[in-house]
């Protein structure tokens, strides 16, 4: 009989070379049984992961010798090492499962997690936590989502980045790695990204750590990185057990050590556990799982588009190519991006793109050339290799879902850049598709490079489509696209769409908005109660209520257009006819409301009661000021606007002030206010300095658009002292207090904007 520390050295060096064996050898000796416990214990938990069912595997034996403790499992632990150890049973009671092969599905249990919290990582003078859990390969995706936004607070990614690459430690050229971190880094700042990687402080992952490293702090993760490792290959794995803790965490291994330590600059870990130790595989199960239900959810809310997935090869053996394998054959694709000079399994993948043409066939030559790379990259042997370049020659016919990146070359791209093309030329997705993609990421340039070129065909409504989602999401730069592009703002803001627009949820809080329509209400009926205008959580917002809202903020030197008797007999007329469809608001994610058809909103076109000032009143009161200041410039009388502009600012900081709003809203208008005042200041002093006469005459028009008042009435209404006490003003005011200046309507009269001065 050989003593235990025997048959620990025995099996631990012929373990690797073949489970088989040791399988056979584990079930003739121990029987392995299956236990299903109920995967929740909620009576006894508390916290809110707890809650979300979210379990570890753990492999379960039943031993019946002692000395055998010290063997080794097909799991990767030592027999001694698993829970419940039950040494009565006989030998004959495992002599029918002699052939049966070990397997984490049927050898395996799962329990309640036992390791969830935060991770305080020290590097240096710095600390920075992450959060973390364990759970098994094939956890609850909707659960797990749940714990990832509504406990963790991450914001459901615009796009998912999943990192692909060598576990070993491997070294980038310089100019490489410089070029890697920093296009990884700006295109998930730019579009909202998560980054997924194995986390472990090697390999790729620890260059993914390297680029993170500068945009992180210890107060704030600027980036969602998260890393999906094996929990049976982390190095000081006890340091993670405990429930709802912060844990400190070394991230110096044991060199000796088979085992990774974690890479402190990700910032969310989720530790996939099979019951297996030190060893790869189910991880990847967990990892896809999640990146196809990340693609199911929509990229935004008002969007049909799911999230899109892309991956990013960096060097990488031969399970990459595997990897490549599976994202190019599903359906639809996922874009590849393969940063070509990292090495091995990149190196490979560009290689044989290059030389593939559309046929996806290989020269006999570069063919061998190819099998030889593949069996000195990987050490392989011939057989292997063949069967690795037969998938790699699979993954050629899925070339188009492929993109090179060579930073050699002259006409290289970014990584954003190259990420982000790769996703629309990689995909079928329509122009109105990719048109949404840019708008979520607020990518201006790939729209213009890209998506709004000549010869793109649109379906009728679709630019249109995009306008209302680009002023729901405060897009200034495609707003400003789209009416290059052709889009009428006049024809475009019908009462539909200026309804959806008020009733937003994206955006600034419009807790002020409600606030002021419920006042005019209350004011409209002096007799009534209170609490009759508490208004209800859906309220619609009617262009009624607005144009109420703007009379009660400018007093008396305006006449909105939405309370005109023929405004109110148009609107009443169409929500008679168009009850369900025209005024209520557009159901949020609608790619096409059917009301928007030209053959129901002809009678609804705003240019029909002829208010230019709709979207310049819109920014303002939504508190968009970017948005304001853009329609501001492109429209005409800009003097005028300025001023009405300040006004409604001040009027709107004023209330915000009554209401004891918590935040900061009563100063940021104040701010806003400002801006737009000496604006109008700037604009009174180019035109004076232009001509006098006119500069003045500007001051004195009477303004059909503004109910006939005059630019100076409304400046002293709102108590614009610089604007009041200008040269211009008081040369105006002495010459009609000496009556030389006439009073009289210059209906000829007109300014547009003067921004090209400034």
């Amino acid at each position: 009989m050989y003593p235990a520390e025997h048959f620990d050295y025995l099996f631990q060096c012929h373990f690797t070379i073949t489970e088989i064996f040791l399988a056979e050898f584990a079930f003739v000796l121990f029987s392995v049984r299956m236990l299903q416990y109920p995967s929740l214990q909620k009576s006894v938990w508390s916290t809110p992961v707890e809650i979300l069912d979210l379990c570890t595997s753990m492999c379960n034996i039943k031993l019946f010798f002692n000395f055998i403790f010290n063997v080794r499992c097909c799991c990767g632990r030592l027999i001694g090492d698993h829970p419940g150890v039950d040494c009565s049973w006989p030998v004959c009671q495992n002599a029918l499962q002699r052939d049966e092969e070990w397997s984490v599905q049927k050898h395996t249990k799962t329990s309640p997690t036992d390791a969830f919290g935060t991770i305080s990582f020290q590097d240096g003078d710095h600390t920075y936590h992450a959060k973390y859990i364990r759970l098994s390969y094939d956890s609850s995706l909707d659960q797990l989502l749940h714990l990832m936004v509504n406990e963790w607070q991450m914001e459901l990614p615009k796009l998912v980045i999943s990192v692909h690459g060598g576990t070993e430690n491997f070294k980038l050229p310089s100019k490489v790695k410089q070029v890697f971190s920093k296009g990884l880094v700006k295109a998930a700042e730019t579009t909202g990204a998560w980054i997924i990687t194995e986390v472990i402080n090697s390999g790729v992952s620890r260059h993914v750590g390297d680029a993170l490293k500068g945009r992180a702090s210890p107060y704030l993760r600027k980036i969602c990185a998260v890393g999906i490792p094996p929990w049976g290959i982390i190095e000081n794995q006890r340091d993670l057990i405990g429930k709802d803790v912060v844990c400190l965490y070394q991230t110096l291994g044991n060199p000796l050590s088979k085992l990774s330590t974690l890479n402190s600059m990700h910032s969310h870990f989720l530790m996939a556990d099979d019951g297996t130790v030190g060893k790869y595989g189910n991880e990847m199960i967990l990892r896809r799982n999640l990146e196809r239900y990340l693609s199911l959810q929509k990229i935004h809310t008002r969007m049909g588009q799911g999230v899109p997935v892309v991956g990013l090869v960096v060097e990488g053996d031969a399970s990459v190519i595997l990897m490549v394998w599976e994202y190019v054959r599903t359906s639809p694709p996922v874009p590849v991006v393969v940063y070509e000079g990292t090495g091995r399994a990149a190196d490979i993948l560009a290689f044989t793109h290059k030389h593939t043409g559309d046929t996806g066939e290989l020269r006999p030559q570069v063919k061998e050339e190819v099998l030889v790379m593949i069996q000195n990259m990987f050490s392989l042997g011939q057989k292997q290799s063949s069967h690795l370049f037969h998938i790699l020659m699979e993954c050629m016919e899925h070339r188009e879902s492929i993109t090179i990146l060579d930073v050699e070359s002259e006409e290289h791209q970014d990584i954003d850049l190259s990420i982000l093309t790769a996703l629309l030329k990689g995909t079928s997705m329509s122009a109105s598709d990719q048109l949404d993609l840019a708008l979520a990421w607020n990518q201006l340039d790939i729209a213009k490079k890209h998506i709004l070129v000549y010869g793109q065909h649109w379906k009728v409504g679709a630019l249109e489509q995009a306008m209302l989602d680009a002023l729901v999401m405060d897009r200034v730069d495609f707003v400003n696209l789209l009416i290059e592009h052709g889009v009428n703002m006049h024809r475009f803001l019908t009462i539909s769409r200026l309804e959806e627009l008020y009733n937003t949820k994206q955006g600034p809080s419009n807790l002020l908005l409600q606030h002021l329509i419920r006042d005019v209400k209350q004011v409209m009926d002096i007799g009534a109660e209170e609490l009759k205008y508490t208004l209800p959580s859906d309220y619609k917002i009617s262009l009624i209520d607005i144009g109420l809202v703007i009379e009660y903020l400018l007093g008396e030197a305006y006449r909105s257009s939405y309370t005109r008797k023929h405004f109110r007999v148009l609107y009443n007329n169409l929500y008679r006819k168009h009850k369900v469809n025209s005024v209520k608001c557009l159901p949020l994610g609608a790619k096409k409301s059917q009301s928007m058809t030209p053959e129901n909103t002809s009678g609804c076109h705003c240019g029909l009661f002829e208010d230019h000032n709709l979207s310049v009143f819109y920014a303002l009161l939504m508190r968009r000021q970017k948005m304001a200041m853009f329609f501001w410039q492109h429209g005409e009388e800009a003097m005028v606007k300025a001023v009405v502009a300040c006004k409604l600012y001040r009027a709107m900081a004023h209330e915000a002030k009554q209401s004891n709003m918590v935040d900061d809203t009563s100063e940021e208008l104040k701010k806003y206010s400002k801006e737009f005042g000496q604006l109008a200041l700037d604009i009174l002093e180019k035109a004076f300095k232009q001509n006098e006469q006119m500069a003045m005459k500007l001051l004195t028009y009477e303004l059909r658009n503004w109910s006939n008042s005059t630019c100076l009435k409304l400046a002293v209404s709102v108590g614009l002292r610089p604007f009041v006490s200008h040269t211009c003003t008081q040369m105006l005011l002495t010459d009609m207090w000496m009556g030389r200046l006439k009073m009289r309507k210059n209906s000829w009269f007109k300014v547009t904007s003067l921004t090209s001065a400034f």
